[in-house]
C-alpha cells in the first residue's frame, strides 16, 4: 500500500533563497508549497493543513514569530509543528521562538541534511502523538462503556431485587383484596335478608329504610364495586410494572438464549412510559417475529435507549412508531418519530462516543454509542434514515441465530 505524501509548507519572502530546499524536499518524496509573506501562509495552513511549516523568522509585514503564534490560536493549525529558519542564533531570538509555539529552528545557511533530519523527527513525533491521542479515545471510550455496563448490571440487580421484594406485599394485597369482597358481598347479603324480613312489620321496615338512607348503603352497595374494580386494576398495574423490571433486567441470565423480542419491547415500554406518554402516541405494528438468539437484558436497553431519544425528538405532540418484520434469516425492529429530525452530518456522527445534540446536563452522548456496540456484538446492525422536520427512523437489524447463513 502507498503512503501519501505528506506536506510541508515553506513560508519566505525570498523563495529563490530556498529553491534548493524545496527541490531537495520534492526528491525526499514530499509535497512542498510555498508561501510568500506570513498573511499567504496562515491562509494556506487553514486550507491545505500542511503536515509541518518551516517559518522564516524575519518577513515583511507580519513577521515569523507573530505568524507562528497566530496558527497556534487558531484551533484548526494549532497542532501542526513549525519550524523556525533563521540567521538569528542568539540566546533570546532562541527563546521567543520556543515562546511563540515553534517546536525547532534551524540556522540560515539551509543544511540540507540536518533540515531534513529535523523535519522527519518532529513528523514521527506528530504521528506518535496522534496514535497516542488516538489510543488514549480508544480508552476512555472502552472504559466508559465498561462504566456503562456496570452501571446497567447495577441497576439490573436493584431492579430484580425490587421486583423480588415488591412481589410479596403484592400478593398479601390481592388475597387481602379477595377476602375482603367475599365479606363485604357476605354483609350485603345479611342487609339484604334483614330488610326482606322487616318487611312484615311496617313500623321496623320504616326503621330499616331511614337506617339505610342515613347510611347511604344504596351508594356504599354501588360504590364498593367499583373501588374493588379501580384497585384490582391498579394492584394488575403494579403487577405489570413488576414483571417489566425482572423481564427488563434479567439480572439473573446474562447467557444467549431464545427470547421473544415483542416481550421485550412491550416491557420496555412500559418501563420508559413516563417519558414517553405526554410526548407522544405510540403505534405499534408488529410483525411476526421468530424466537430470536440473544441476550435480551442488553437488546431492551438498546429499545430503551431508542424510545427515550425518539421522545426527546418530539417538541411538541407527536407519534412513535414501533414496527418490526423478518426477513429471511434476519429480523428488524423499527422505531420511528415524528420529531426534529437530523441532517445528514449529525447522522454521521451519531454513534460516537459522547456525541449529542441534548442540551448539556440532558444526555451524556454514550446511549447510542453503548446501543450501537451492542447490536453489533449481537451480530447485527443499526440503520437510522431522517431528516430535518420530517422525524427519524433508527432500525435494528439482528440474525435469528448467532451465525446466519446470509444477510438479507
Amino acid at each position: 500500500m502507498k503512503h501519501e505524501r505528506q506536506t510541508i509548507l515553506i513560508v519566505d519572502d525570498v523563495p529563490a533563497n530556498i529553491g534548493v530546499l524545496v527541490e531537495f524536499l520534492e526528491e525526499k518524496q514530499f509535497r512542498v508549497l510555498v508561501a510568500r509573506d506570513g498573511e499567504e501562509g496562515l491562509e494556506r495552513c487553514r486550507l491545505v493543513q500542511p503536515d509541518l511549516v518551516l517559518l522564516d523568522v524575519m518577513m515583511p509585514g507580519i513577521d515569523g514569530l507573530e505568524t507562528c503564534r497566530r496558527l497556534k490560536q487558531d484551533s484548526e493549525t494549532a497542532r501542526i509543528p513549525v519550524i523556525f529558519m533563521t540567521a538569528m542564533t542568539d540566546s533570546d531570538n532562541v527563546v521567543a521562538a520556543f515562546e511563540a509555539g515553534g517546536v525547532d529552528y534551524v540556522t540560515k545557511p539551509i543544511r540540507l541534511t540536518e533540515v531534513l533530519a529535523r523535519i522527519n523527527t518532529h513528523l514521527a513525533l506528530r504521528e506518535m502523538h496522534r496514535q497516542l491521542s488516538a489510543q488514549n479515545a480508544l480508552l476512555r471510550e472502552t472504559n466508559d462503556r465498561l462504566l456503562q455496563a456496570e452501571k446497567m448490571a447495577a441497576i439490573g440487580q436493584l431492579a430484580a431485587g425490587v421486583a423480588h421484594e415488591i412481589n410479596n406485599p403484592i400478593g398479601f394485597v390481592n388475597c387481602n383484596l379477595g377476602s375482603l369482597q367475599t365479606y363485604v358481598t357476605t354483609l350485603f347479603g345479611v342487609i339484604d335478608d334483614f330488610q326482606q324480613a322487616a318487611s312484615a312489620t311496617h313500623a321496623v321496615a320504616a326503621r330499616m329504610a331511614e337506617l339505610n338512607e342515613a347510611a347511604e348503603v344504596d351508594f356504599i352497595r354501588h360504590d364498593f364495586a367499583t373501588l374493588m374494580s379501580e384497585s384490582r386494576d391498579g394492584l394488575q398495574r403494579v403487577k405489570d410494572i413488576v414483571q417489566s423490571l425482572k423481564d427488563f433486567s434479567h439480572a439473573d441470565n446474562a447467557d444467549t438464549t431464545f427470547a421473544d423480542l415483542h416481550q421485550g419491547l412491550d416491557s420496555t415500554l412500559r418501563i420508559v412510559s413516563s417519558e414517553i406518554k405526554n410526548k407522544a402516541d405510540v403505534v405499534k405494528e408488529y410483525g411476526d417475529l421468530p424466537p430470536v438468539e440473544c441476550i435480551s437484558s442488553q437488546l431492551n436497553q438498546v429499545f430503551m435507549n431508542l424510545l427515550v431519544n425518539a421522545a426527546h425528538a418530539i417538541a411538541a405532540r407527536g407519534v412513535i412508531t414501533i414496527r418490526t418484520g423478518r426477513a429471511g434469516q434476519w429480523i428488524w425492529i423499527e422505531i420511528g418519530d415524528t420529531g426534529t429530525g437530523m441532517d445528514a452530518e449529525t447522522i454521521h456522527r451519531i454513534f460516537d462516543p459522547f456525541f449529542t445534540t441534548k442540551p448539556i446536563g440532558i444526555g451524556t452522548g454514550l446511549g447510542l454509542s453503548v446501543s450501537y456496540g451492542i447490536v453489533k456484538r449481537h451480530g447485527g446492525r443499526i440503520e437510522v434514515h431522517s431528516e430535518p422536520g420530517k422525524g427519524s427512523r433508527f432500525t435494528v437489524h439482528l440474525p435469528i441465530q448467532r451465525e446466519p447463513r446470509h444477510e438479507p
